[in-house]
């Protein structure tokens, strides 16, 4: 007779994300969520709204400041709660649950997934240029790098972390390549006219746009060995080799197309290129280009599904994206809902003027939106005083109230975008009404 067959049955134990990231991952996935089409589409905008090469190498190195106030509010934030879904989590705690359900709702159909069509029309628009695939070729390769990125993460967060890292080092070294081709172009690099530029404001905007994404570190805060300390470092040390990199790569477009050049410049980095390879450089820009938007790809995929996953396994109604899958460390079914999402997106795009400004629209104000109320949720973390912090925002409140000055700044000139790209007619506005769609949701599921 089996001595164990009246015995009790032990539960199998609930799959839980796994401390797979070090700090080496954690910086190199911040890179690839920030390094994006930005550098490459950004620069002349800013050129043509400063008046000088200082104001023009200042405004970067003040997009990197305000990134690091931001990037130290969410050092200490992630100090305070070290959980897999970042904001989700930091919202839930400090605004409540019904603002963390919204947030989560609109991340999960706006925010992320938006992000992540926009940034794969980069891709389709770059890999179009080396082989076309019809009228709808951008469209094409846009559905193609999310569906197999996507598979990538499902199969597991070790062999999506090992891409990340592959990507990311050919682009340091095709980001470095533009920097140092530009610098020792010995091309007379057209001087900006007197008059100079237009709106530093508008410059601004731009940078902080091509800074964007650095948050996305705060969802890995369940999957870092050591999160406590090693956070902080991520945060901080990848805004601080973000700002360097973008430094470097614009002295390189300043020393061989001067302010001038770049402001009638319609692509700055294949200029530079051409100035060293002729035009078959221009083959190896868009190369350059698609893996800075497959690196954004791939963070965004990988960090997104997260917020998902907390959010699943929060709400009862949305339970099954709560389910982790042991086998690769994944959460599978939030990483294939998320998929469907920017499919829609890039379907819905494909028939607009252009894919990625419609996505930029269409995401931007939400975005901005989440990240000031995040940021009010140190001071209701401060003022409760009931949380030990590993971690404190030094120039407490400074600091904090600069970066949520800066938020506040950047939603209203996002919603003065949406409301004059009048060329996508009411789509714009659609993110915002998606955004708000969340509310008698959230009071819906509570009520039953």
């Amino acid at each position: 007779m089996d001595r164990d067959s009246n015995q009790p049955v032990k539960p199998k134990p609930e799959a839980k994300p796994k401390t797979l990231l070090s700090l080496w991952d954690g910086v190199v996935l911040i890179c690839g969520m920030v390094i994006g089409a930005g550098i490459f589409k950004a620069p002349s905008i800013v050129a043509g709204n400063v008046g000088s090469n200082w104001e023009f190498i200042g405004a970067w190195a003040l997009g990197g400041a305000v990134s690091l106030c931001g990037a130290l509010v969410y050092a200490e934030l992630a100090a305070r709660h070290p959980d897999t879904g970042g904001e989700y989590a930091f919202l839930s705690r400090g605004l409540g649950k019904g603002v963390a359900f919204v947030f989560a709702w609109s991340r999960m159909t706006v925010i992320q997934t938006g992000a992540i069509a926009a940034v794969a029309f980069v891709f389709g628009d770059y890999a179009s240029e080396m082989l076309r695939l019809g009228d709808k070729s951008s469209a094409i390769y846009a559905a193609i790098g999310v569906i197999a990125l996507t598979v990538l993460n499902v199969v597991g967060t070790r062999e999506s972390k090992t891409l990340q890292s592959v990507l990311q080092v050919l682009l340091f070294a095709g980001l470095a390549f533009i920097a140092v081709a530009g610098l020792l172009s010995g091309a007379p690099g057209k001087a900006a006219p007197a008059s100079g530029g237009g709106s530093f404001g508008l410059a601004m905007i731009f940078v902080l746009l091509t800074y964007g994404g650095w948050n996305e570190a705060a969802y890995l805060s369940g999957e870092v060995r050591d999160p406590r300390r090693n956070m902080i470092r991520i945060l901080v040390g990848g805004i601080l080799a973000l700002t360097l990199i973008y430094l470097a790569v614009n002295l390189g477009y300043l020393a061989a197309l001067g302010l001038g050049g770049m402001r009638e410049s319609k692509a700055v980095a294949a200029d530079v290129v051409r100035l060293v390879a002729g035009d078959k450089g221009a083959i190896l820009l868009a190369f350059i280009v698609c893996l800075a938007a497959l690196t954004t790809m791939n963070a965004a995929i990988f960090t997104g599904a997260r917020t998902t996953y907390a959010f699943g396994r929060d709400f009862g109604a949305f339970g099954r994206l709560g389910s982790w899958r042991e086998s690769g460390s994944t959460p599978a079914n939030a990483l294939v809902l998320q998929c469907a999402v920017a499919l829609i997106l890039v379907l819905a795009s494909s028939v607009t003027p252009d894919g990625f400004t419609a996505m930029v629209a269409y995401t931007s104000p939400v975005f901005w939106t989440f990240f000031l109320l995040t940021a009010i949720t140190l001071f209701v973390f401060r003022r409760r005083g009931t949380e030990a912090a590993a971690f404190r925002v030094p120039l407490y409140p400074v600091i904090p109230l600069a970066f949520c000055a800066a938020c506040v700044y950047m939603l209203y000139s996002s919603i003065n975008y949406v409301r004059f790209a009048v060329e996508f007619g009411v789509a714009v506005f659609a993110g915002l009404i998606i955004m708000a769609a969340g509310i008698p949701l959230y009071f819906l599921l509570k009520s039953r």
